[in-house]
């Protein structure tokens, strides 16, 4: 009897398992996650009518790029909103002081006077410290991070509130990449050899450069190669390989010193008069933010492939020197120290660098994981080749 009692007790432990089902845990262990992550523009466009007109709206745009390429992308996003909008949308892109001077444009499309124009962001430092970051920012973000910042952890929203103070609707549109390092006739590898250098750059990489002991101006990229030709300046950094090649640094120079610590990628924008926008049909404001999406896609992937073959006209006369790993390491120190120094003092950059490095520290243990995996060519792999 005590025998079947225990084996009744073992079957009636066993049954009751069975109709409680699995414990809170295992439940949670074997929960299968249906979905993760959402497109909220689905739910939003869900039940969206989109209406259409005949309605031509006509609108005046310039930049301040004169005869460099980055023109072409101010025309190529103009051609995308003419041909999307079926030509109701018609961007005339005037050529660079045609209406108001290179660095007047601003000011122009706030009041009024243009009604778009294409720039980078950083050359606003004057009126908001803040713009600085939206453009380039010295170990900062390259064109993925600025990318993922800007679409999706809230950079958008920040840039239109900035712009909006001055009766403007902005819109990333181009992003070239990381910047050429310096043109120089001197060369220098090792921090030591930056002191006395007569460098030329502007915004926050002239502070940083001269905190590391450099003479630094800011001249006008009009001005550079007759600088570098008669020795006034001993180096000078300007923008990506394609768009130095036109000016002929290379000619007159010995070195480019890489690589380019103050932009690790140079982004640029597109920016309407904020009355002007609000004129324009709700499904006419959609074309112009694809577009400006578009552009922001190709504009990288057209720069970067033109890199190729300028880099092989830049070293056929010039030698590409690397900085050595402590000089980048000083060279991150005081910026970082430095931008440190501007947060302090301008709340609104505080805001934005502050955003962009909880960013980094979000992303970086899924850069780390991806980091052994850099797409160099197969002999570079097979020798060990891994990082970028």
């Amino acid at each position: 009897m005590r025998k079947l009692g225990l084996a009744i007790l073992v079957i009636l432990v066993a049954v009751a398992f069975v109709t409680a089902g699995p414990t809170d845990s295992f439940a949670q262990q074997k929960k299968k996650i249906e979905k993760f992550g959402e497109d909220k523009r689905i739910k939003e466009w869900a039940n969206k009518k989109w209406e259409t007109s005949n309605k031509k709206f006509n609108l005046r745009m310039s930049d301040p790029w004169g005869g460099l390429n980055f023109h072409d992308i101010s025309i190529h996003f103009a051609d995308t909103v003419r041909a999307c909008s079926g030509g109701r949308l018609d961007i005339k892109v005037f050529p660079t002081g045609a209406i108001v001077p290179a660095m007047e444009i601003f000011e122009a499309t706030s009041k009024g006077t243009l009604d778009v124009f294409h720039s980078w962001p950083g050359y606003w430092k004057g009126r908001n410290e803040a713009f600085v970051a939206y453009a380039s920012v010295p170990f900062g973000l390259d064109v993925e991070g600025y990318n993922i910042w800007y679409y999706e952890r809230g950079g958008k929203e920040m840039f239109d509130e900035l712009y909006g103070r001055y009766n403007l609707k902005p819109f990333f549109a181009g992003n070239v990449g990381q910047e050429l390092g310096l043109h120089s006739n001197k060369r220098a590898t090792r921090i030591e050899d930056f002191k006395g250098m007569k460098i030329r750059t502007p915004g926050w990489y002239m502070d940083i450069l001269t905190l590391l002991g450099a003479s630094v101006t800011p001249l006008p990229g009009s001005e550079i190669y007759l600088a570098l030709e008669r020795g006034v300046i001993d180096a000078a950094e300007f923008s990506s390989p394609a768009a130095n090649v036109p000016s002929g640094f290379h000619e007159i120079t010995k070195y480019v010193i890489e690589p380019g610590v103050h932009q690790p990628s140079c982004q640029f924008d597109v920016v309407f008069n904020l009355a002007k926008w609000k004129e324009l049909p709700e499904d006419l404001q959609q074309i112009v933010e694809t577009a400006a999406k578009e552009t922001q896609l190709w504009a990288w992937a057209w720069q970067e492939n033109l890199n190729i073959e300028a880099l092989k006209i830049i070293g056929a006369s010039t030698e590409y020197v690397k900085m050595d790993d402590a000089a980048i390491l000083e060279f991150a120190k005081v910026s970082f120290k430095y931008l440190d120094e501007v947060a302090a003092k301008h709340p609104d950059a505080k805001k934005v660098l502050d955003s962009q490095e909880l960013f980094k520290k979000d992303f970086a243990q899924w850069r780390d994981l991806r980091s052994r995996l850099a797409p160099w060519p197969r002999e570079e792999v097979l020798k060990g080749r891994l990082l970028q």
